[in-house]
């Protein structure tokens, strides 16, 4: 293998997620230099390449995140004031949200999210600053005792590389993918009660590659009278036979369970009683948000129960298994839609939705699947404190609030929420407190200046399960691109940080300036 060129700076950051990118804008605005690398063409991880909109706490629109993801927020609605003929109506709304979407107050469409994130940047590529590789992916790493010296990136269409060298490196992958590359010590799977004291746990042995499901997601919307059926998929007619031993019907069906009482429940296409919209569930274009004739439908993101793909994991297995599985996984939803298309129960007694078109084009690829599988679950370094179910639960007796982290670097709140795994378990989903970001959790018992930036931090199975959403993994990635320029500046690894008050307390403060914040106020779980 030969090394095309040789960049430097002071921040190397594999993986341009929601992590990776805020840890990019957080140590940009410290004024250090950065190498930012993506997988993909999509900057933006989950929001974007992934095709998830944000999934947040009921409290967002108040407080509960940094200042830069607000910032987020602010220009994703700005932009569609600017860009879209949005109704009068909505535009003096503080709180509008363009798909009206029943898990999100700002569901929006993966391409605004992308322009908002390069807007974001725009100021530090144009200075050079930054240096963003996208469909880079990291192949080799050195190391020298317990530091990372460089890490190499393969361009993923043609014969090239790049040996990037920094003094510090942040983990910013989807799946901790630079963590076996540099040794760094980590976990995969399902901990074990033993292990963890965690009452949901697994009993018995710990279980490495029993892990939460991973979904391909697509972009649909709809137009009645036309007829936009999909060539049949090669494994269709296996998924529409398929049913997991905990689930109450076939996967393609319109029957599921409710994730926290595991009861039946029954979905619907559009809108029906008594029944839960999936159309409505991730939506991020509602036409009537907009003036009458700008669109001919809504259009929404399918990642429904349905394409939770929980037949084998894809982390530390061999390139032909995982290969498999990501084919499989994307025959699933494509299955999901044919069947929508063709055999889904209708209202009327009908059966098939013909008219639901494939949005190839809000997702930026040939098949119309998101470019990268929605991942919950990532490797996780062993941590020099690891959060466990019990710091945050709110299942348990006597408990008014989460555990109190005194190196809090940021706060999150989600329900502990873990789909069916690859063990074959359903689903896990506790209530929670508004929980901390301790410090700790982000810094690896060993290596020094390689930190996580994303789902990779020290959580268990199950708490990763509240810490994988959007706004935790920005607060995530801001915290560890801080961290990195602050013992840049001052000579100083992490655990130095974490284990000095002074320093903490001065690391702390400058979390705060610039606008993160370290405490929820007293409020009740979710």
């Amino acid at each position: 293998m030969s090394v095309s060129e040789e960049l430097h700076a002071d921040l190397v950051i594999i993986g341009g997620g929601l992590g990776g990118v805020a840890g990019a804008l957080s140590a940009l605005q410290s004024g250090r230099t950065v190498i930012l690398t993506e997988e993909t063409k999509w900057i933006g991880g989950q929001i974007t390449s992934q095709g998830v909109p944000p999934d947040e706490h009921p409290w967002i629109e108040r407080f509960g995140a940094t200042r830069n993801y607000r910032t987020f927020r602010k220009q994703i609605r700005e932009y569609y004031f600017r860009h879209f003929p949005v109704k009068n109506s909505q535009r003096r709304n503080d709180h509008f949200n363009p798909g009206n979407a029943l898990v999100s107050s700002i569901s929006h469409e993966p391409r605004v999210a992308l322009r908002v994130l390069y807007d974001m940047l725009a100021p530090y590529l144009t200075s050079g600053k930054l240096t963003l590789l996208t469909e880079y992916k990291s192949t080799e790493v050195t190391t020298e005792g317990d530091q990372v010296r460089t890490v190499t990136v393969e361009n993923s269409i043609g014969n090239r590389f790049y040996l990037l060298k920094g003094k510090y490196f942040l983990d910013a992958t989807e799946m901790g993918d630079v963590l076996p590359l540099a040794n760094v010590e980590y976990v995969i799977g399902a901990e074990s009660q033993a292990e963890t004291g965690e009452a949901h746990a697994i009993l018995g042995n710990a279980e490495p590659f029993n892990m939460q499901a991973f979904t391909y997601c697509f972009a649909i919307d709809y137009i009645e009278g036309e007829d936009h059926t999909i060539e049949k998929p090669a494994q269709y007619e296996f998924w529409k036979n398929y049913q997991a031993a905990f689930w109450p019907a076939k996967q393609l069906s319109w029957r599921g369970l409710v994730p926290h009482t595991l009861e039946p429940i029954e979905y619907s296409f559009f809108y029906e009683p008594n029944r839960f919209s999936l159309w409505n569930y991730r939506r991020i274009l509602d036409k009537s948000n907009f003036e009458p004739g700008t669109f001919q439908s809504d259009m929404t993101i399918v990642n429904w129960p349905q394409n939770d793909y929980w037949l084998g994991p894809i982390i530390d297995v061999s390139e032909e298994m995982k290969a498999k599985h990501l084919e499989s996984a994307k025959q699933l939803s494509l299955s999901l839609l044919y069947w929508l298309q063709t055999e889904a129960p209708r209202p009327d007694g009908g059966y098939g939705y013909p008219g639901i078109r494939l949005r190839k084009d809000v997702l930026g690829t040939e098949d119309g699947l998101a470019m990268y599988p929605y991942i919950r679950e990532s490797r996780r370094i062993k941590a020099e404190f690891t959060v466990k179910e019990q710091h945050i639960s709110g299942e348990l007796e006597g408990k008014q609030s989460a555990a109190y982290f005194k190196d809090s670097v940021g706060i999150g709140c989600y329900r502990l929420d873990l789909h069916p795994s690859t063990g074959g378990n359903t689903y896990i989903d506790i209530s929670a407190y508004p929980f901390q970001i301790p410090l700790g959790s982000l810094i690896p018992i060993r290596v020094q200046n390689l930190l996580p930036a994303g789902k990779n931090i020290g959580t268990t199975h199950l708490t990763n399960g509240c810490y994988r959403l959007h706004p935790v993994e920005w607060n995530i990635g801001e915290s560890a691109g801080h961290l990195a320029a602050y013992c840049i500046e001052n000579h100083l690894v992490p655990h130095e940080v974490r284990n000095n008050q002074q320093l903490l307390n001065d690391f702390q403060a400058r979390l705060v300036k610039a606008g993160i914040e370290l405490e929820w106020p007293k409020i009740h779980k979710v």
